[in-house]
């Protein structure tokens, strides 16, 4: 077989993966980092300074949601429940997270966390150090979550 013939073959092998790929490319949709800009935890959600970056969602029938959350040393969500539950991957720091009539238990960077749906917890920063996680949930009804009261400062302490 000579060179023409042999990539022809090579092409016609290549020509449906090869269509695959551009059809892929135009369903796949890429945010670019820093495309989007750092906003400031709700105080209504939050106590503390917090940030949430890179807030993303599903389209169509999905429902699944997220952001990374940054919590500055002392800095918490408020009680909350989400009626699907949610996942946490801890990026960066240490942290602490309680399920309601719970201990308060630490988290640390690598840590993945699952919450299941319906139950009552806070999770953020350690007092001496920051804490970043990636949060991932479901909504039903439009809705990922339930805010409910605040922490309180002695409720926080460990």
């Amino acid at each position: 077989m000579n060179i023409l013939a042999t990539t022809a073959v090579v092409m016609s092998m290549l020509s449906p993966l090869a269509l695959a790929e551009s059809e892929n490319k135009m369903n796949l949709k890429i945010t670019a980092s820093g495309s989007q800009p750092s906003q400031a935890g709700p105080e209504s959600y939050f106590t503390g300074k917090v940030r949430v970056d890179a807030p993303f969602s599903g389209s169509g029938e999905a429902r699944i949601g997220g952001a990374t959350v940054t919590f500055e040393p002392g800095a918490r969500t408020a009680w909350h429940t989400h009626p699907l539950g949610q996942t946490l991957i801890v990026t960066l720091g240490r942290g602490w997270l309680q399920e309601e009539g719970g201990e308060i238990r630490e988290i640390n960077q690598g840590d993945t966390v699952w919450i299941p749906a319906g139950v009552k917890h806070w999770h953020g920063a350690s007092p001496e150090n920051a804490m970043t996680h990636i949060a991932i949930a479901e909504s039903l009804n439009g809705s990922p979550v339930e805010w409910l009261e605040k922490v309180t400062d002695e409720q926080y302490k460990k």
